[in-house]
């Protein structure tokens, strides 16, 4: 996979370089997101500001994150999930490409196709009917020796066997509170995931960034801010290599490389 370097930027952001470019997913950058702190250490501006494509998976809000956004060169492209494109440039940002599930955006080498995603796509969660709403979605992002699935929000799904097998499996584990709603994975499920998707490489996401306020000092959140991403290394069976990576740091590439 020479060409492919990742760094695990916290809670679902992943800087990717890939096929010449510098991916984001799901950017999360500031040291709050509406009611949640950022728990993780924060960030260098060097490690998100030459992002040259910016991956949206669906519309909650530590997923979309508009002052995030606003961090960015102003015209990076961001692909989101179609029907949200029009919420997204009403707020000032012109490079919106839209992908239905199975849609592709190319850019050179690099192709990022939409695939499914088991997860609530409203903006303000499953039990609202007002406000902006779009399937969610992951994606495949694929340049020549390389193919790494980034799941963003889901759960188990009929047809995610079809994914794979892949590179790379960027994989949600747990989330920024005490328990998790529909539409997620915990570290079995995530295990089951490994399974039908059959990476090379798994790294842990969408844990040990955010919390509530006041609870991050709890014995319960404490634990859950480390532990899911090594109970998932610890359920996952077969030749896949998980990389536990903290927030901030760069992805360990060199077990797979050979």
């Amino acid at each position: 996979m020479d060409g492919l370097s990742l760094r695990f930027l916290g809670h679902s952001t992943v800087r990717l370089e890939i096929a010449g470019r510098i991916v984001l997913t799901d950017p999360v950058l500031t040291k709050s997101v509406g009611g949640l702190v950022r728990v993780a250490p924060p960030l260098d501006p060097a490690t998100y500001a030459d992002a040259d494509l910016v991956l949206i998976s669906h519309l909650h809000g530590d997923h979309l994150h508009v002052p995030s956004l606003r961090l960015l060169r102003r015209n990076v492209p961001i692909v989101v999930p179609r029907g949200s494109g029009a919420w997204l440039r009403r707020r000032g940002f012109g490079s919106v490409a839209e992908l239905d599930v199975g849609e592709r955006f190319t850019d050179g080498d690099l192709r990022v196709t939409a695939v499914r995603a088991d997860h609530s796509g409203h903006r303000w969660g499953p039990r609202f009917t007002h406000g902006p709403q779009a399937p969610a979605t992951g994606h495949l992002v694929e340049a020549p020796g390389a193919r790494v699935y980034v799941a963003g929000d889901t759960d188990l799904y009929p047809g995610m066997r079809e994914l794979g097998p892949v590179d790379v499996a960027l994989l949600p584990v747990w989330g920024w509170g005490p328990n998790l709603g529909p539409g997620h994975l915990d570290p079995a499920r995530a295990a089951e995931a490994v399974e039908l998707v059959r990476p090379r490489l798994a790294v842990p996401v969408h844990w040990g960034t955010l919390a509530v306020p006041g609870l991050a000092r709890t014995r319960r959140m404490r634990r859950l801010l480390v532990d899911p991403p090594r109970e998932f290394a610890a359920a996952v069976r077969g030749e896949t290599t998980v990389a536990v990576t903290e927030p901030g740091e760069v992805v360990e590439l060199r077990e797979i490389s050979r």
